[in-house]
Parts: structure tokens; C-alpha cells; sequence
């Protein structure tokens, strides 16, 4: 049997479990991601296009919680590989308007395949109830108030 991720001491707070698990699983996302050019924040970015449609770089940015060099580097990217575009908005020529390609939809679709792999392999651990479970719980965070307004009010903290 592995060793532990997070030493029992450390493991009874629920915070330092979700951080360590948390970064492993980045990392092996990451590694999943590489062989289409992608990372993590890449298919988040394509994803978030996916679901609502062209949207200006600072709405992007400030949804995912991308700060803004990262997210012009992360756009350029996608653009050089042909999975989003970046136009001037027609209503306010000052902003940018990034959109998903075909190409790009298509590098979505193939992103999830890895990623619900790599979960089938990750949480292998785990039986089907208790996966689903702990999605339900993680969704209610992310869509909680509490969570993001502390991150939110950390950056802000960091500006």
C-alpha cells in the first residue's frame, strides 16, 4: 500500500486534504493535457467558451480567476494553435472578444475524454456512490458563496 498523501496529523483538516489533493491531481491533469498542447487552464478557458459563447478576455479572466497576464499568454496560445479567436468587440473597440473554433470544440470534447479517464483511474479507490457524492459535495462549494468570496478577497488583498 502507498504512502499517504497527507500525513494523519495534517489529513484531519479538511482544507490541507482538498490542497494536496488537489495538487496532484493538477499535476496528473496537466500530464494528461500535454500530449494535445493544453494545460489545465487551457481547457478550462475552452470549456467556459463552450458553455456561454464569446466573451470579452477580462470576463473570461475574472470567471475562471486568471490573472491577466496569465490569461493573455493562455489566449495567444489557443490562438496560435487554432482553437480560439480574438476580435476587437464590435461595441466597444477597446475590448477583446475571444470565441471557440470548430478546431477548438473538437479539443474540448477530446480534453474531457482524458480528464473523466484519468478520474476513472484516479478515484479508482472509491465505489460509484461515493464518487458521486463527492462531486455533489465539491459542486456545492464551487457554487457556494463562501469559498469564491475568500479567494476573491485574497486577490483583491494581492492587486
Amino acid at each position: 500500500m502507498a504512502e499517504p498523501l497527507v500525513p494523519d496529523a495534517a489529513a484531519r483538516h479538511t482544507g490541507c486534504l482538498l490542497m494536496k489533493l488537489g495538487q496532484v491531481m493538477f499535476r496528473l491533469s496537466e500530464d494528461r493535457l500535454t500530449g494535445l498542447g493544453l494545460r489545465t487552464r487551457h481547457y478550462l478557458i475552452l470549456q467556459a467558451l463552450a458553455e456561454a459563447g464569446a466573451r470579452s478576455q477580462l470576463e473570461l479572466g475574472n470567471q475562471l480567476r486568471i490573472d491577466p497576464t496569465t490569461m493573455v499568454s493562455s489566449i495567444d496560445h489557443l490562438e496560435r494553435l487554432g482553437l480560439a479567436t480574438r476580435t476587437r468587440d464590435p461595441q466597444d473597440r477597446r475590448r477583446f472578444l475571444i470565441a471557440i473554433t470548430d478546431e477548438g470544440r473538437s479539443a474540448a470534447t477530446e480534453s474531457d475524454r482524458l480528464l473523466a479517464s484519468l478520474n476513472e483511474e484516479t478515484l479508482a479507490d472509491l465505489d460509484s456512490a461515493m464518487r458521486d457524492d463527492l462531486h455533489r459535495l465539491l459542486l456545492a462549494l464551487n457554487a457556494g458563496d463562501t469559498l469564491p468570496r475568500a479567494y476573491d478577497a485574497t486577490r483583491d488583498v494581492q492587486r
